[in-house]
């Protein structure tokens, strides 16, 4: 690890592990990520029909993917995990335009999740219908296309009335196979938790072209998933699947218990949650994600018997002993261009903490 990251690191334990945690703290710590000296000054105009262009979109999505293979190595094993299949019986409408289809979903989560557990991860089930041919356009002289882009969001509905979308899963979709089709959607269910207001969780379903061009958005109309809407008779309605894990006997090692976060217990890592869209400063620049669950340490430490501090032993508190990067799409100023980027912030969620000696 180089000084800068090293120095990056305690900046951020610094930030994670104080009660007082301030805004202005963490902003610091993210412009320093992306060598910003100042927020981006940004204009309506720049934030009006903005598309997250796909090579951004892939870039941000593998970088997820990455980040959630290093997350999963804690218990995920068959027979510890608990898959609830979830019924909505509700109907939502599917919505066309010229280059995209937009499939609105909308799952009942009410006493879905059991007390005392967590949910490890979420998985939407799609049943894709088989083709009908007659949808697709005639073939052109071109690059053949063979995929569609679907991609699901995560919609929160804000007090104003007005929806806001989150990224959660992307990947290409073989236009003529049929079938069911699976999607990652652990971080949406993550949102509506830290933000639910005894509502339902609703998702989009983008259905866009492979590539861009007019021959590739037409290939991409012709995939169809089966609706919630019943009047659709095709078997396999839209299902989300929960699997969470009982904290009873499988509390994650070094976690905080519910009963010991206010730091009577020893060093163990506590949730603390940072929402991106609550912060002021970073609601409109920082597109993905809303938010994330950064943790921070918390607790008391053994210290070191009063023969070995009279011999210059120092102080032990609770500190991070591992973190992890944290992917996010922005948006950035150049000259007089307002462009979308996708990077990994370093060192933002804390993974494990320890005792270590001040100093």
């Amino acid at each position: 690890m180089d000084l800068r990251c090293a120095w990056m690191l305690c900046v951020l334990c610094l930030v994670l592990t104080v009660q007082a945690f301030t805004q202005e703290g963490f902003k610091e710590v993210v412009l320093k990520q992306l060598g910003l000296s100042e927020v981006p000054k940004l204009h309506k105009r720049d934030l009006v029909d903005l598309v997250i262009p796909d090579h951004v979109k892939n870039k941000y999505m593998s970088m997820l993917k990455r980040q959630r293979v290093k997350r999963r190595a804690l218990p995920s094993l068959a027979g510890i995990l608990r898959g609830i299949p979830g019924h909505t019986g509700m109907a939502r409408e599917v919505l066309y335009s010229d280059t995209t289809t937009r499939q609105k979903l909308m799952f009942d989560m009410e006493g879905r999740i059991p007390k005392n557990s967590e949910v490890t991860m979420a998985e939407l089930k799609l049943f894709k219908k088989p083709l009908d041919r007659a949808n697709l356009p005639a073939r052109q002289s071109h690059r053949p296309v063979s995929n569609a882009r679907v991609s699901v969001y995560w919609v929160q509905r804000q007090h104003d009335g007005t929806n806001r979308t989150s990224l959660v899963d992307s990947r290409l979709v073989p236009i003529r196979e049929s079938g069911w089709k699976s999607f990652d959607v652990t971080q949406a269910v993550h949102y509506w938790l830290r933000n639910k207001r005894q509502e339902p969780l609703f998702l989009e379903v983008w259905i866009e072209g492979e590539r861009v061009g007019s021959y590739a958005s037409e290939m991409a109309k012709a995939v169809r998933f089966t609706s919630q809407d019943p009047k659709d008779k095709a078997l396999g309605k839209p299902e989300l699947v929960l699997y969470t894990l009982n904290l009873d006997d499988y509390g994650s090692p070094g976690d905080c218990r519910e009963e010991a976060v206010m730091g009577k217990s020893t060093c163990c890592r506590q949730k603390h949650y940072i929402s991106f869209r609550e912060l002021p400063w970073a609601q409109h620049w920082i597109l993905e994600p809303a938010g994330f669950q950064a943790y921070r340490c918390s607790g008391s430490c053994l210290q070191p018997p009063r023969a070995l501090r009279r011999l210059g032993s120092v102080q032990r508190s609770c500190a991070v002993a591992a973190s992890s990067a944290l992917p996010v799409i922005y948006l950035v100023r150049k000259g007089n261009r307002t462009e979308i980027e996708a990077a990994e912030f370093p060192n933002m969620v804390v993974e494990r903490c320890s005792c270590v000696s001040d100093g």
